[in-house]
């Protein structure tokens, strides 16, 4: 700030001079009045003149323009000099070092060893009723994609059941190959098989040739030739496609036959499809299944003709599945039409395809229930594997599976046990059933017709059944298994179920005891069937009444040990029907008692 100066003037009498800054003008005034008043104080006794003063110009402030500091300023200084580039050059040569430093270890964890999985094993195993069991199969990558495999399988035994006058051998082999390939796209195989079976009707009547003398009926027994012999030739294959519409594809041709010259041919074909609509996945079935044969003769030997079979069944079973929350729903339908190739009875059939779930507890309880039904094709294929002791002179037809509703409850009672009950209402019609055929004692019989063979009835049934289901795996050595089933029915033409058992139980466990031993059991329950044969050479004067034949329930138990010898070799021993229970398992078939098998087993690699 500048200052500005007054010039005050010297006094009459004795002149003095100063100046002296002031920051304004009225302060400037105030002053001058106190240093005039402390003259005249001063000078009380002397005259004061009169002296006039003069202020040449008062203090005006003024602010100076401000300016403003440069963002980047110029700086002069040596410092900021351009670097100058220095190279530098380093001269390495070794020099030697004893330091060894610690490498660190981390915590080791212990792992189980890997056990080796095997691409092939061979089992053969030896009992008594001069017993034989045998498998090999074999596995072979021909390229990263490709594959070559077979299977074959032996089990016969020589029989020597106590109390049976007829043979009662079996023998049952079968080889399998196949061919096929796991690609980027998809995966396929084709298969081809061979079975051979050879079964005796040895189940006569237990009252068999009571009225004949010793000699004649030892002389019908002899002449008895009750073997049967079934041929099976196969072939067939798999697609799976990883992507595009086309979901799989199965197809398989059978050509079955017997010793007494029935013949059977059955072909179909399962592809199957998927499209995403709105972020639903709707999958459709497409099914056409075709069976056909002959039968030479007829039970009683009175046709002319072959008696001859045939069904073509095209059907279509769309499908898509609706998730919401906790609730998972099936929605479906089976449409079929039903061709008749020798009568020319043909059906439209339209089954329900619905089913739903619901987790009421997360996975510890979850309600199901549902409506599915279906058209099932019926082969004397299929029923010789149920019962190979089948007269050659059945009546092959389809069953129509109107409906099966069914609910139920499954889950998880802990980590370690889970569970499955439910109910079911089946309404079939044509429901397929084996009974005993009738007989008589004449020479001329053929082999099959002495009362030792079965024949298939169909009846229109209902049936209302509970199962129930309990596993346990209480740790990884002791796995634990029990289920069962209640069942109930009602027929429309036949006067029973035959052969159908109202209960049946099954149970299991299996135990590794140490690194090389393990064992398990398991123990089966069948309730009592029903079943119905008579001696068309007997004369009633009243014919009798058709009382059904009760067959006893039977209990098996079946236990196996075994021991790891090494990776590669195990030796193990089976017992079947332990408790030796001579029970029926079909009417007067009396099964083998106490059976025991030894053997081994090995895995290898090519």
């Amino acid at each position: 700030m500048t200052f500005k100066y007054l010039n005050i003037k010297s006094f009459t009498n004795k002149a003095a001079t100063f100046s002296a800054p002031f920051s304004s003008g009225r302060v400037g005034v105030g002053i001058l009045f106190l240093l005039v008043s402390q003259f005249s104080f001063a000078q009380k006794k002397e005259q004061i003149g009169t002296e006039t003063v003069n202020v040449v110009k008062p203090y005006t402030p003024t602010i100076s323009d401000a300016f403003k500091v440069k963002e980047t300023p110029s700086l002069e200084e040596e410092g900021n000099a351009k670097k100058e580039t220095i190279k530098y050059t380093i001269f390495s040569f070794p020099v030697a070092s004893t330091f060894t430093p610690s490498k660190g270890k981390a915590e080791g964890v212990e792992k189980e060893k890997q056990e080796h999985l095997f691409k092939n094993y061979a089992t053969f195993g030896i009992g008594n009723y001069g017993t034989f069991v045998g498998e090999l199969f074999v596995n072979h990558d021909i390229s990263n994609t490709n594959y070559v495999g077979g299977m074959f399988k032996h089990h016969s035994s020589q029989g020597g059941i106590k109390g049976v006058e007829l043979d009662d051998r079996f023998y049952d082999t079968s080889i399998d190959l196949t061919y096929g390939a796991h690609e980027k796209d998809l995966s396929w195989n084709f298969d081809l098989g061979y079975q051979n079976q050879v079964y005796n009707w040895y189940g006569l009547p237990t009252d068999f040739g009571s009225t004949m003398t010793p000699s004649d009926r030892r002389t019908l027994f002899n002449g008895i030739k009750p073997q049967q012999d079934y041929n099976t030739i196969t072939a067939g294959g798999k697609i799976d496609f990883n992507e595009g519409v086309f979901d799989e594809a199965i197809l398989k041709f059978n050509h079955f036959s017997d010793m007494y010259g029935s013949s059977e041919n059955r072909f179909y074909v399962k592809p199957s499809f998927k499209v995403d609509i709105m972020d639903t996945a709707i999958k459709t079935k497409i099914i056409v299944d075709y069976v056909g044969g002959s039968f030479k003769k007829n039970y009683l030997n009175t046709n002319v003709e072959p008696l001859k079979y045939g069904f073509t069944n095209f059907g279509i079973a769309p499908s898509f599945v609706v998730l919401k929350d906790d609730w998972t729903l099936n929605i479906g339908a089976g449409i079929f039409y039903s061709l008749d190739n020798e009568k020319s009875n043909n059906k439209f059939l339209i089954y329900p395809q619905i089913s739903a779930s619901y987790k009421v507890v997360g996975d510890l309880m979850i309600f199901y229930a549902g409506a599915e039904g279906n058209l099932e094709q019926n082969s004397y294929q299929d029923f010789v594997q149920q019962n190979p002791f089948l007269s050659p002179t059945l009546n092959i037809a389809p069953t129509d599976k109107q409906y099966d509703v069914f609910a139920g409850l499954k889950g998880k009672l802990t980590n370690n046990v889970s569970y499955n009950v439910r109910g079911s209402y089946v309404n079939e019609r044509n429901k397929a059933l084996f009974r005993s055929n009738d007989y008589n004692e004449r020479s001329t019989n053929e082999n099959y017709a002495f009362g030792n063979s079965m024949q298939v009835v169909y009846d229109d049934m209902r049936t209302l059944s509970f199962y129930g289901e309990l596993k346990a795996d209480f740790s990884k050595n002791v796995t634990f298994g029990v289920n069962g089933t209640f069942s109930s029915y009602t027929n429309d033409f036949q006067s029973e179920a035959w052969n159908l058992p109202k209960i049946k139980v099954n149970s299991n466990l299996d135990v590794a005891i140490t690194e090389k031993w393990f064992a398990g059991v398991n123990v089966f329950y069948v309730g009592e069937r029903k079943d119905y044969k008579t001696n068309t050479d007997l004369v009633y004067i009243v014919a009798p009444s058709q009382n059904p034949i009760v067959l006893k329930s039977y209990f098996d138990l079946n236990a196996n040990v075994g021991f790891k010898y090494n990776e590669r070799f195990t030796a193990f021993l089976r017992a079947n029907n332990i408790t030796n229970n001579a029970y029926e398992k079909w009417l007067n078939y009396t099964v083998q008692g106490f059976q025991i098998v030894a053997g081994v087993n090995y895995k290898f690699d090519f």
